[in-house]
């Protein structure tokens, strides 16, 4: 399931990328979600494509209708600007076959390495995932390479649409699914490709958007668990460390001042949205967030 705005040519490539999968095309269904798109996306001349149109009302909500108009008994996720390698499907529902409770995520690989924007926010998703595998109780997926099953999905509700923007809205989903009773496994061998082209303006804003996303977050971490973790120092220490590790003198330094301004950028965005949140309801539960006050 995809879902996409305003992305006309890149759609089209990720699409072109689902359906050269090694995984049988009579068992598999391509959903593309419009989100509003000025002007629509045109229809796909393949039969196995279905798009599905909607007024933009955010990544979340658009996910949330593809799923429930999915037919398959497992749904994967990518996103418009990512290319699914060939036998990425077919890792995914090989673990989901034998853990059908279970939500898998793949691996992420920034395939634009001369954009130190894009690698930077890479990195910083990459060293989440080491990070996590020491704190498996915090561990997320992004929810351009997400699997599982669709009656799971759908008893948890889906992707909460009251995070508009396409920030936290998948770690809220993690989270839901732990609390169910769901296990997530990781699999590094479930590989997409992601093109996102970013200016340092784009850098900052999605940044930002993470803090506005992880403000909201935080509200129903605390109505659920009482708590919200924060990242240890080490975090910041081993992210640093393998920048300069894993990139020329040059680039780990432009990409350190990126992480700095990152992180200003991304306080920026939680305060900004305390600001303007009210106090929310975790969904399933009465209890009120306590920070909002």
């Amino acid at each position: 399931m995809i879902p996409s705005k305003n992305r006309h040519s890149t759609i089209r490539e990720c699409v072109t990328a689902c359906l050269n999968l090694d995984y049988p095309a009579s068992r598999c269904e391509i959903l593309v979600v419009d989100d509003g798109s000025e002007p629509p996306l045109p229809l796909f001349q393949d039969p196995r494509v279905q798009l599905i149109r909607q007024p933009g009302l955010g990544p979340a909500a658009a996910r949330t209708r593809g799923l429930r108009a999915a037919s398959g008994q497992f749904i994967a996720f990518t996103d418009d600007d990512c290319r699914p390698r060939p036998d990425w499907l077919s890792r995914l529902v090989g673990i989901l076959i034998d853990e059908p409770e279970t939500l898998i995520g793949g691996h992420t690989r920034n395939a634009l390495s001369g954009n130190l924007y894009a690698a930077t926010s890479q990195l910083l998703i990459d060293r989440l995932y080491v990070g996590f595998e020491r704190r498996p109780q915090e561990r997320f997926f992004t929810s351009n390479n997400l699997a599982g099953a669709r009656e799971k999905f759908v008893a948890l509700g889906g992707f909460d649409a009251e995070f508009p923007l396409a920030a936290a809205e998948d770690r809220d989903l993690c989270d839901r699914w732990r609390v169910s009773g769901g296990a997530l496994h990781y699999a590094p061998s479930a590989v997409v490709d992601h093109y996102h082209k970013m200016s340092f303006t784009d850098f900052l804003r999605q940044q930002h958007n993470y803090g506005r996303g992880a403000r909201l977050l935080s509200a129903r971490r605390a109505a659920r668990h009482g708590k919200f973790a924060f990242q240890p120092l080490n975090f910041y220490f081993e992210l640093f460390s393998e920048l300069f590790r894993s990139y020329p003198a040059f680039s780990a330094i432009y990409m350190s001042g990126l992480l700095v301004f990152a992180h200003i950028a991304n306080l920026a965005g939680f305060i900004a949205e305390g600001a303007r949140s009210k106090p929310a309801v975790c969904p399933g539960s009465s209890a009120r967030d306590e920070s909002d006050r």
